[in-house]
């Protein structure tokens, strides 16, 4: 007998999700929502980021260089990482296996596990918290904003934003060992 395929696990995931995920698509219907998620959604794939690394020597002074450039290496193991699995789970978004979840802001791809957007803000949420924590009050909103935003533009199920934001916190917490032990 065949073992079951990554893919059969999401149909049954799928259906449990499917409610949940339909009905939080529902509120892209209101028009300032559907905008103010489109905007955060745009922010976090990648200026958001890229602003926030740039800060680094505006608060650290010239160790801040190293900290974006370790931010920088951080984010290219995560985004490797992210599309590898992508690729390999190929679950498909909720809009294409379910007609009544509206996609409302096109796909960078076909694929929905992990979310890659929240990956992206929970580790950069996580490197904030080890080494500019003042800026968390900003931070954290718009990490949650973005996370939101994938379920509410219908292009992710909730569980591809909750995995997707372990996968981020565990990538910055390893890379913050990496750094602690480097430094030794």
């Amino acid at each position: 007998m065949l073992p079951r395929t990554p893919r059969l696990r999401f149909e049954r995931l799928d259906r449990l999700e499917s409610r949940l995920s339909h009905r939080l698509a529902e509120f892209s219907r209101h028009i300032p929502t559907l905008w103010l998620f489109r905007a955060v959604s745009r922010l976090g794939d990648w200026p958001a980021w890229v602003m926030l690394a740039l800060l680094q020597p505006l608060w650290h002074g010239k160790a801040g260089w190293l900290i974006a450039v370790h931010w920088g290496l951080t984010a290219s193991v995560a985004a490797l990482l992210y599309r590898v699995l992508k690729t390999r789970l190929c679950r498909e978004r909720p809009y294409i296996t379910y007609s009544t979840i509206r996609c409302t802001m096109p796909p960078v791809d076909r694929y929905s596990f992990p979310s890659g957007h929240t990956l992206h803000a929970a580790m950069f949420t996580c490197l904030t918290a080890a080494t500019t924590p003042q800026l968390l009050p900003i931070v954290i909103p718009i990490a949650i904003l973005i996370a939101a935003s994938r379920v509410v533009l219908g292009l992710h199920y909730v569980s591809d934003v909750v995995v997707g934001a372990l996968i981020g916190a565990g990538l910055a917490w390893c890379s913050g060992l990496i750094a602690l032990f480097a430094g030794s």
